[in-house]
């Protein structure tokens, strides 16, 4: 890896260190996180509004970018810890699947 690449690599790990990123570059392997605290955010405010579209989540995350948001909205669905439906006013609607709901009720913290 080239000192320019190093440099690349080394400011991608600082601005987004909790993102779990599903891209291959050069010299670097894939990096498959199951469980950030990115991750561990989204999981929670979409189990606190009982879903919600995907605009309310990113701006609910203000210091998060939609994309950043986006991207881990689209690997949890992926993994199917959330569901992603398209509602009739033209919204992305994110919701716990049945068995995560369940499951996470007994788990809440106050």
């Amino acid at each position: 890896m080239s000192i320019p690449d190093r440099e690349e690599s080394h400011k991608r790990k600082k601005v987004a260190p909790e993102i779990a990123v599903n891209v291959r570059t050069a010299g670097e392997d894939l990096i498959m996180a199951s469980h950030t605290p990115v991750t561990d955010r989204i999981l929670g405010a979409v189990q606190r509004t009982h879903g919600c579209d995907l605009d309310t989540l990113t701006n609910s995350l203000s210091d998060l970018s939609w994309g950043q948001v986006f991207l881990e909205v689209d690997r949890l669905s992926r993994e199917g810890q959330v569901l992603v439906t398209f509602d009739t006013g033209g919204r992305y609607m994110i919701r716990l699947p049945e068995h995560l709901k369940r499951s996470a009720s007994h788990h809440v913290r106050p």
